[in-house]
Parts: structure tokens; C-alpha cells; sequence
């Protein structure tokens, strides 16, 4: 295939995924603009017409953005990829890099500082101004600035080794290269997860230790109870940084631990609180973060194949600027194509994800209560502004979590229908 059906190929697959996104988002649009503040039928209490109509308005606020955002920056790499941009930045770095590792950083490096440049202005107007509107940003300019100065510094530090690494098994792990690769980046990445709470995650927020209490000793109960293994429980200051609630577990073994935000048990009574971590612990009791992992780990592998399948293929590398192959071109490459290439598994593994959701809602409803889940549910939609009116198809395509009236639904006695549903 000569590299102009190559890169007619790649336009004509990222024009067409965009396009069927803005259909399904402007749908999505029309949909939340015409129920506007309506509740759903049975509404719980607790929920009243104001905060559907503030929900409704906080979704197409964030819907209005993205119809800038997304052909924006759509159009901006394949425009990037047609002109050649990265061929000759290629260029320009190899007249002055003799090291084919340091060209490689370099190249990444400046790829880097250029996404960062153009995303910013995007960020700092969801940040400081659409959250803001709505009431949910408590960032301050030093705080947001000091996130990227350190995720900058931390994806150098752990992104550089491990390109070097990639290099050296490309170079001397012969044709199984991939394969010896793979195994040890999915090493690499568990090893990761097991530090990032107790090495990355400080820096970025404050883990303070539950104090002893009703709720601390609520929560070991409940631990015990489940059979739950954990090394302790922290409080997360999230509202540092916004005032949207979530709670999760991190880290394996003895090393996990069960983190609250702040807002959460600002917002939730006691009840609540341990049935969303009920819910949590129903992830790792039915095993999806397991098989959410397994399937990682396969993607992972096919990842690293596709490298190797595409490292000879000189027409490849033309059609998208670069003049001779090298490995970071290569990288780049398969990076780009995969987003389109893997965008039509995106409704499998949203079905995946909400069937996860409804097995965890149903194991917390039987740990705790389904009165007390319900409550926390209606809570966390409502303090987090939640679309209660996606369109069926966008919600189909894209969520990972049931809309909040089916999941009522299913925790009042109808889960066997509803599991796995759309």
C-alpha cells in the first residue's frame, strides 16, 4: 500500500469517528435540553426539580465545550500529520542528536511541551471558569500549576527509563523482542500501582488517617466482616482541589488501603458512606479489577505486536512524514492509529464496566443496605451535578456506570433484568 493510501486511510477513519462522535454528543445535547430540570419517575426523595435543572445545565455546559474541543483538536493532528510536522521535527532533532535514544527523549520531549502549551488554555477555562460557574473548582492558579510542574517531573522520570529499556530489548531480544518486553512493562506497571499511593499520590494530596470513631470503627466491621484485607483508612483532602466526591481502594495485598475524600463524608451519613464502600469492595470481591487488569494486560500485549508487525514497514513511516524509520516515529505512529483503530470496542467495554457496576451495587445493597446505596447514589448525583437524561445511544457508547434511575431500579429488586443492561 503506497503511504498516500496509507494516510488517506487514517483521515478517512479519524473523520469518520469524529463525525459519529458529534452525532452522538449532539443527541446527548438535544436529549438533556429537553428534559431540562424534569425528575425521573419515582424520584427519590431528595432530589428536587433545582438540581436536575442545575444538572442539566452543568451537562450541556461541559457538552458546549467539548463540541469546541474535540474537532479542534481532531483536525489539528491530522492537519499536524498531513503537513509532515512531525517528520521535520524529526529531522531537525537528528541533525543536531547523534544518539538515537536521546533523539527518541528529545522527540517525546517536545511533543510533550507542545500538548501541554496548546491544552492549556482549554484546561484553565474548565477549570476556573465552567467548574467555577457551577460552584465545584477550589483549585487556586499556584495549586493547578504545581499539578503539571510535577506530573511533568514524575512522567519523565518514570517515562524516560522506561523508553530506554524499550530500546535495549528492541535491540537485543531479538525477534521476541515484544514479548520479553510486554511481560516486563506489565510488571512494571503492577510495581507502579503498588508505589503510587505510598510514593505519588502524597504529592499530589494530603492522606490523613482516619481517626478513631463510630465510622472508623463502622468501616473495620464492615472490613472484617467482608473478609476485606486493607492497611488502613485515609481521608483525602479532594476539596483542595474541587468539590465533587468520590471514594476507591488502592494497592495490593497488605498495601491497600481505603481512601474517602473529604467532600464524601461532608456530604454522606455514616450509612452512606459504608455502602459506597461496600460498593468498592464489591469490585474486588467479584474480581473486575482482576479482569479489568487481564484484559490490560492482552491490549498491552497486542500493543506491543502491532509495534513489531509495523517496524519494517518503510511506507508506514512516509505517510506520516518521517523520511526513514526509526523507533520513537514508529511509536508515535501506532499511538495515533490505535485511538481511531479501537474506538469501535468503546460501547463493549462500557457494557463491561456497567455490568461490573450492577454486580457492585447488588453485593453492597447485601453488605450494608439497598436503602442506604440508593440514598448515597442520589446524593452523589445530585452533589456532582450528573446528567439524569443521557441519550440512550451516547449512554450506550460511552458510560461506564449505569444512569442513576436504573440503577434505583435494580437495587429496588429488578437487578436480575437489569444486569448487564444498556
Amino acid at each position: 500500500m503506497p503511504p498516500s493510501a496509507i494516510l488517506a486511510s487514517f483521515v478517512g477513519l479519524s473523520v469518520f469517528v469524529l463525525g459519529w462522535t458529534m452525532l452522538l454528543m449532539a443527541l446527548n445535547y438535544r436529549e438533556s435540553a429537553r428534559r431540562g430540570g424534569e425528575l425521573p419517575p419515582d424520584a427519590p426523595e431528595g432530589m428536587r426539580p433545582e438540581d436536575a435543572e442545575k444538572a442539566s445545565e452543568y451537562s450541556r455546559a461541559k457538552m458546549r465545550f467539548e463540541f469546541a474541543v474535540e474537532p479542534l483538536s481532531a483536525f489539528a493532528v491530522l492537519a499536524i500529520v498531513a503537513m509532515g510536522a512531525f517528520g521535520r521535527l524529526d529531522s531537525i532533532l537528528g541533525a543536531a542528536i547523534g544518539s538515537s535514544y536521546w533523539r527518541g527523549a528529545a522527540f517525546f520531549g517536545c511533543l510533550f511541551l507542545l500538548q501541554a502549551i496548546a491544552s492549556a488554555p482549554f484546561d484553565l477555562y474548565a477549570t476556573f471558569a465552567l467548574e467555577k460557574r457551577f460552584g465545584f473548582n477550589t483549585t487556586t492558579i499556584r495549586t493547578w500549576l504545581a499539578d503539571r510542574l510535577k506530573g511533568a517531573l514524575i512522567g519523565a522520570g518514570i517515562g524516560l527509563p522506561m523508553l530506554a529499556l524499550l530500546y535495549l530489548f528492541i535491540d537485543r531480544a531479538g525477534s521476541a523482542w515484544w514479548l520479553w518486553a510486554a511481560a516486563i512493562f506489565t510488571a512494571i506497571e503492577v510495581a507502579i500501582s503498588l508505589l503510587y499511593p505510598l510514593l505519588i499520590a502524597p504529592l499530589f494530596n494530603k492522606f490523613t488517617r482516619m481517626p478513631e470513631g463510630s465510622l472508623k470503627t463502622r468501616i473495620d466491621a464492615l472490613a472484617e466482616k467482608l473478609s476485606f484485607r486493607f492497611s488502613d483508612v485515609f481521608i483525602m483532602d479532594g476539596s483542595k482541589r474541587s468539590k465533587h466526591s468520590n471514594a476507591y481502594f488502592t494497592g495490593m495485598g497488605k498495601l491497600k488501603r481505603i481512601v474517602l475524600f473529604d467532600t464524601l463524608i461532608a456530604q454522606m451519613n455514616e450509612d452512606e458512606v459504608l455502602a459506597v464502600l461496600a460498593h468498592e469492595i464489591g469490585h474486588e470481591k467479584k474480581r473486575h479489577v482482576l479482569k479489568m487488569t487481564a484484559i490490560s494486560v492482552v491490549f498491552g500485549f497486542l500493543a506491543f505486536w502491532a509495534l513489531d508487525l509495523c517496524m519494517g514497514w518503510k511506507e508506514l513511516y512516509a505517510a506520516f512524514g518521517f523520511a526513514s524509520p526509526s523507533r520513537h516515529a514508529l511509536i508515535l505512529i501506532v499511538s495515533l492509529i490505535s485511538g481511531p483503530a479501537t474506538f469501535f470496542l468503546t460501547p463493549c467495554f462500557a457494557a463491561l464496566s456497567r455490568r461490573f457496576e450492577y454486580e457492585a451495587d447488588a453485593f453492597a445493597s447485601e453488605a450494608t443496605s439497598a436503602a442506604a446505596l440508593s440514598s448515597a447514589l442520589v446524593k452523589l448525583n445530585v452533589e456532582n451535578a450528573s446528567n439524569l437524561w443521557p441519550h440512550p445511544l451516547y449512554a450506550a457508547w460511552y458510560y461506564s456506570h449505569p444512569q442513576l434511575r436504573d440503577r434505583l431500579a435494580a437495587l429496588k429488586g429488578n437487578g436480575g433484568r437489569r444486569i448487564g443492561s444498556t
